[in-house]
């Protein structure tokens, strides 16, 4: 159930953070992300009644269990290090793009 879940909050959303609310490494995603202008739903899994489960559901369907665990355009990222990774190399922008979380009409 929580699978099922998960997946249908990644593919109705352009980029899905799930998080911990205390976590320092998901407050720098997030972070980055509005500093970037991008729409992203946020899933604080320490918040959700099953937040448990997701997580495990989220270590079976990737691999990682630890947050933040961090999809854009359906496709798991990874965690802080992946994404922050992803904007030093230049990759991230044209990610959250071409995901349709940053309106590439305005420009920077």
């Amino acid at each position: 159930m929580a699978l099922a879940k998960a997946k249908e909050i990644v593919s109705s959303n352009p980029v899905v953070v799930y998080s911990k609310s205390y976590c320092p490494f998901c407050v720098q995603v997030k972070k980055l992300l509005s500093e970037l202008g991008a729409s992203f739903k946020a899933v604080e899994l320490d918040k959700e009644s099953d937040g448990n489960e997701t997580q495990s559901a989220l270590a079976q369907w990737t691999g990682q269990r630890t947050v933040p665990n961090v999809f854009i355009g359906g496709n798991h990222i990874g965690g802080c290090d992946s994404t922050t990774g992803l904007h030093k190399a230049g990759k991230l922008v044209p990610l959250l793009t071409e995901a349709g979380a940053i309106n590439s009409s305005s420009s920077s």
